[in-house]
C-alpha cells in the first residue's frame, strides 16, 4: 500500500504537470487521488487548507506584496535607482552594476524577486539602452539581479520557509546523534540571509565588469562626482530610511516580521503623500489591484501545497525518502550537491513558493540527520531557488525582463548564463561555508 500510495501521488503529480496543468490544480489533485487511495474523506482536505492561511507570520504576504507596489508608486524606487547610479560611477559597466546594486536596495524593502526586476527594470534597462549596451544584456542583468530580491531580508520565500519548517519535529534519532539544534525562526532566517545575498550580488558585479571590459560598456562618468552622489542620498534619503526602519525594528525586537510589513506599508504611504508627493488615488489602486492578484495566487497553491505536504508527513514519506538517500551516503558534502542540484532542477520548472513548500517536509529531515544547521539549510535553498528565477522555461524574471526590453525570452536567456553560472558558483560557497549564513545571527544573539 505505501509503494502504492507514492506512486499514485508522485505518478498523478508528475502526470499533470506534463500534459501543462497549472501547479495548484497538480498539487490538489495528486493530494485528493492520495485520500482517495487511503480512503480518506476527502472534506478534512478543505479543513486542512483552510488552517493554513491561520497562522501569524502568514500575513506578512500581502502586506509586504502591498508595501513593494506602493514603493514604486511613491517614488522610493527611483530614488534608490539614482542612489545606485551615483554609487557606480565611472566603474565599467557602471550601469549594470547600478542595475545590481538598485535590486540589493530595492530587495531590502519588497522581498519578491519579480517585483524588484520590474520595479528596477523599468528605470534601468531603458538607460542602459540609451548608453549603448546591447538591450538583450540589459533585460539579462536585470533579470538576474532580480532574484537577490528574495535573499536580502526582509524575504517572502523566508517566511514561507519559516512556516514551513517550524512546524516539523526534529527526529529523535537526529537529536541523539548531533545534539540539540539551534533555533529557527523568521527574523534569524532575515538575519541569515544578509551576507549570502550580498555574496551573490558581487558575483554578479564580477560578471558584469568582465562582459562590460570585453564590449567597452563605459562607466556612466569619468570620475566620481561627490555632488552628484550627495543630490542622490539627499533626495533619496527617505527611501534609504525605509530598510533600516523595517529591519532595525525587527532585529531589536520592536516589531515581529509580520507587523513590520505593516509598517512598511504606513511608511511608504506617509512618504508617498507628505514627502514625495508622488502618491495618486490611481497609483494606490493599481497597487491595491496588482497585492490582490499576487496574494491570491499564492493562497492558492500555499491552500493545495499544505494539503499535499501534510499527506505526505503523515503518511511518512519524506522519512522515507530520507532513509534511502542516508543509505546510499552519509556525506553531507555529498548531500549538499545532491540537494543543489535537485534545487536548481526544481527552480526551472516550479514557482517557487510552492517548492519550498512541498520539498521542505522531504528536505528537512535529511538535513536534521545530517547535522545541518536549519538556518543554513533555509538560506541555502532561498539562494537555490532565487536562481530558477533567471532560468527557464518557468524563469519569472526573464518574462518581466523580456516585457520591459521588448527582447524575446530566447535572446535573454543566451545573454543571462554567465550570470547563471557565476550566481551557481557563489551558491556552492554559500552551501559550503556555513559561517557566510550563520555568522552574524549568532553576533546579533540568536541561538
Amino acid at each position: 500500500m505505501e509503494n502504492d500510495l507514492v506512486l499514485v501521488i508522485f505518478g498523478s503529480f508528475l502526470g499533470l504537470l506534463l500534459l501543462g496543468a497549472p501547479i495548484v490544480v497538480a498539487l490538489a489533485a495528486s493530494a485528493l487521488a492520495g485520500y482517495w487511495t487511503l480512503g480518506i474523506d476527502p472534506i478534512s482536505m478543505v479543513q486542512t487548507a483552510y488552517t493554513s492561511v491561520g497562522s501569524f507570520p502568514l500575513m506578512a504576504l500581502p502586506a509586504f506584496v502591498l508595501a513593494g507596489a506602493l514603493m514604486e508608486a511613491a517614488g522610493i524606487s527611483r530614488r534608490l535607482v539614482d542612489i545606485a547610479e551615483a554609487l557606480a560611477g565611472p566603474v565599467t559597466g557602471g550601469l549594470g552594476m547600478a542595475t545590481v546594486l538598485a535590486c540589493v536596495f530595492f530587495g531590502s524593502i519588497s522581498g519578491s524577486g519579480p517585483a524588484t526586476t520590474a520595479a528596477v527594470g523599468m528605470l534601468m534597462v531603458p538607460a542602459m539602452t540609451a548608453r549603448g549596451y546591447d538591450r538583450a544584456y540589459a533585460g539579462a542583468v536585470t533579470a538576474a539581479s532580480g532574484g537577490i530580491g528574495i535573499i536580502i531580508p526582509p524575504s517572502i520565500p523566508m517566511v514561507i520557509f519559516g512556516i514551513s519548517a517550524m512546524g516539523l519535529q526534529v527526529p529523535v534519532e537526529a537529536v541523539q546523534k548531533h545534539g540539540e539544534f539551534a533555533g529557527l525562526s523568521i527574523p534569524k532566517l532575515f538575519m541569515a540571509g544578509a551576507i549570502p545575498g550580498l555574496v551573490m550580488a558581487l558575483a554578479l558585479i564580477v560578471m558584469n565588469a568582465v562582459i562590460s571590459r570585453q564590449r567597452g560598456y563605459r562607466g556612466l562618468t569619468d570620475t566620481w562626482r561627490l555632488h552628484t552622489l550627495l543630490t542622490a542620498v539627499r533626495q533619496g534619503v527617505w527611501s534609504l530610511v525605509a530598510p533600516v526602519i523595517i529591519l532595525g525594528g525587527i532585529y531589536c525586537g520592536l516589531f515581529t516580521p509580520t507587523e513590520s510589513a505593516v509598517v512598511a506599508i504606513a511608511y511608504t504611504v506617509l512618504v508617498g503623500v507628505l514627502l514625495h508627493r508622488e502618491m495618486t488615488w490611481a497609483k494606490a489602486r493599481d497597487a491595491l489591484r496588482a497585492t490582490t492578484w499576487i496574494t491570491g495566487r499564492v493562497l492558492l497553491i500555499l491552500f493545495a501545497a499544505t494539503v499535499f505536504g501534510r499527506l505526505l508527513v503523515e503518511e511518512e514519506i519524506p522519512a522515507r525518502l530520507a532513509g534511502m538517500l542516508l543509505g546510499l551516503t552519509d556525506s553531507l558534502n555529498v548531500v549538499w550537491l545532491i540537494l543543489i542540484g535537485l534545487l536548481l532542477f526544481v527552480g526551472m520548472f516550479m514557482e517557487t513558493l510552492a517548492a519550498i513548500m512541498i520539498l521542505v517536509p522531504v528536505l528537512m529531515p535529511i538535513m536534521y540527520m545530517l547535522g545541518a544547521d536549519p538556518t543554513h539549510v533555509g538560506v541555502v535553498v532561498i539562494c537555490a531557488l532565487s536562481i530558477g528565477f533567471q532560468t527557464p522555461p518557468l524563469g519569472e524574471n526573464l518574462f518581466v525582463a523580456s516585457g520591459i526590453s521588448g527582447m524575446t525570452v530566447e535572446r535573454i536567456v543566451a545573454k543571462v548564463l554567465p550570470f547563471t553560472l557565476v550566481s551557481v558558483m557563489a551558491l556552492l560557497l554559500i552551501a559550503y561555508v556555513p559561517e557566510l549564513s550563520l555568522w552574524l545571527p549568532r553576533v546579533m544573539g540568536y541561538k
